[in-house]
C-alpha cells in the first residue's frame, strides 16, 4: 500500500515528466508522441518506475532503449523543474505500457469477427 507522500510524489512525477516529453525535450524524441501512462514511486522516494506509451512510432522497444540512454538527461531536466518540491531527484526506470496497443489489436480482432446473425433455434416453429 502506498503511502499519501508516495501518492503526491507519483501524481508530481507523472506531471512533469509528461511536461518535459511533450514539451522540453520534444527535439529529443522528434516523431514520437510519448504519453505517461503511469507512475510508482518507491517508500524511500529514491526511485520512480515510469510507464510509458509511444504513438507515430514504429518500433516501441527501440524507442524506449533510446529514452533510456537519455535517462540523464531527463533526471536533470526533472531536477530543474521540481528542485523547489523535493530535496533529490529520484532515479528513474522506464517501462513500455502495451495496454493501449493491446487495446488496440482486440478492438481489430473483434471488428474482423464474422457472427453470423442469430436464427431461430431447431424446434421453434416460425408462424
Amino acid at each position: 500500500m502506498e503511502s499519501k507522500r508516495q501518492i503526491k510524489v507519483a501524481r508530481l512525477m507523472q506531471k512533469e515528466l509528461s511536461e518535459i516529453f511533450q514539451r522540453d525535450a520534444k527535439s529529443m524524441f522528434t516523431n514520437n508522441i510519448i504519453s505517461v501512462t503511469r507512475t510508482s514511486v518507491s517508500p524511500d522516494l529514491g526511485l520512480v518506475k515510469v510507464w510509458l506509451s509511444f504513438l507515430k512510432t514504429n518500433d516501441a522497444h527501440k524507442s524506449l532503449e533510446y529514452i533510456d540512454s537519455k535517462k540523464k538527461e531527463i533526471r536533470w531536466m526533472l531536477g530543474n523543474r521540481i528542485s523547489k518540491q523535493m530535496r533529490r531527484v529520484p532515479e528513474l526506470a522506464f517501462f513500455l505500457d502495451d495496454g493501449a496497443e493491446h487495446a488496440f489489436k482486440m478492438d481489430e480482432l473483434l471488428k474482423n469477427l464474422n457472427i453470423p446473425p442469430e436464427g431461430p433455434e431447431e424446434g421453434d416453429s416460425v408462424n
